[in-house]
């Protein structure tokens, strides 16, 4: 099996996006709407009412990242439909000059505080500093209902600029959201290396000063690096100390993964098998689940390449026919393998 980094394997569910693509929808015309779906590989969502399994349906990273930069490029807007004043162009480079002046990680947190605080009508960004806990929080202006999509960016964003002058994954000491539970809370943990809490008060992001190392020097090349692959390199900052389910879906996906056994799993995290499936159980998630999820999103990759063959997919995949992998996409996805081609 050809070894990719697995955070840019990972898959969400389509509604964790669908609230984002309705903003879109409100603030385009159809064909620019057309346009973005269409280049980002979500052409079936243009012509078509949601679908009864769009809570199947898998959205790669890729997608999001290829959606929010052709977004931004149609509207003009570097938050597309996010907010209620678009975030005019070259916002986000005025963002990172900024903060990559800062002499610290918390100053960074305050200087990015400041910056949206100028941008945005809707919330006041909270900045509470003390000696145990540094944190962020989107304070409403009024009393407008909380954008799901637009909340996880911005906590994320402060995230992953921290990450970015760090030069390595930030630990996030804690994430919660003014919004209730959603059916793809899951989704979170792909994103967040942290406890995410819903139903708060206000949306928030917090930090542990005591592990915010010193910011490294950034070029001005690797600050155009950073924009230019906007939002990757701060949605997915890397997932390796996440959830236990993304731990062991990573080490999964580094092994012979096809024999690999809950025990081996237990072996690797130095627990016993019964503590382990304990463990998934809180989480919400099972051993075979999250290797399912895996051939699952290989599988998604695959077809999307399109590279190889059905006949090869379903092999590499240890399944005994095309049809068993067929039937199996069917389950895992909710769409035919045709569709992800």
């Amino acid at each position: 099996m050809t070894h990719h980094d697995p955070d840019t394997l990972a898959t969400v569910s389509l509604p964790f996006i669908e609230d984002w693509l309705s903003a879109l929808q409100a603030s385009c015309d159809v064909d620019q709407i057309h346009r973005i779906l269409t280049h980002s590989g979500l052409s079936q969502l243009a012509n078509s009412k949601p679908a009864a399994n769009r809570a199947t349906q898998r959205v790669t990273l890729d997608q999001i990242v290829e959606l929010y930069q052709i977004a931004a490029a149609e509207t003009g807007d570097e938050m597309p439909g996010l907010w209620s004043r678009p975030v005019r162009p070259r916002a986000l480079q005025h963002l990172l000059t900024t903060v990559r002046e800062a002499g610290n990680l918390p100053a960074a947190l305050y200087r990015f505080s400041t910056f949206w605080n100028l941008i945005l009508d809707d919330y006041h960004i909270e900045l509470k500093s003390e000696e145990s806990c540094i944190s962020l929080s989107l304070v409403p202006r009024g009393t407008q209902e909380a954008h799901r999509f637009g909340h996880m960016l911005l906590l994320k964003l402060a995230h992953g600029l921290l990450s970015w002058l760090a030069g390595y994954e930030v630990p996030v000491r804690a994430v919660q959201f003014a919004f209730d539970q959603p059916g793809f809370a899951q989704d979170y943990g792909v994103i967040f290396p942290a406890p995410v809490r819903f139903s708060q008060l206000c949306s928030a992001i917090s930090f542990d000063p005591q592990q915010l190392g010193p910011p490294q020097p950034r070029s001005p090349a690797e600050l155009a690096a950073f924009l230019d692959r906007a939002p990757r390199d701060w949605i997915f900052t890397g997932f390796r100390e996440h959830r236990l389910s993304l731990q062991i879906r990573d080490f999964l996906y580094r092994s012979n993964w096809e024999d690999c056994r809950l025990g081996d799993a237990a072996a690797m995290l130095n627990v016993t098998p019964r503590t382990l499936m304990r463990r998934l159980e809180d989480e919400a998630a099972s051993f075979q689940s999250i290797k399912d999820a895996l051939r699952r999103d290989i599988a998604i990759r695959d077809l999307r390449a399109g590279h190889k063959s059905i006949e090869d997919i379903s092999h590499d995949l240890g399944f005994s026919s095309s049809a068993n992998f067929h039937r199996a996409f069917r389950r895992w996805t909710g769409g035919t393998t045709s569709s992800y081609r």
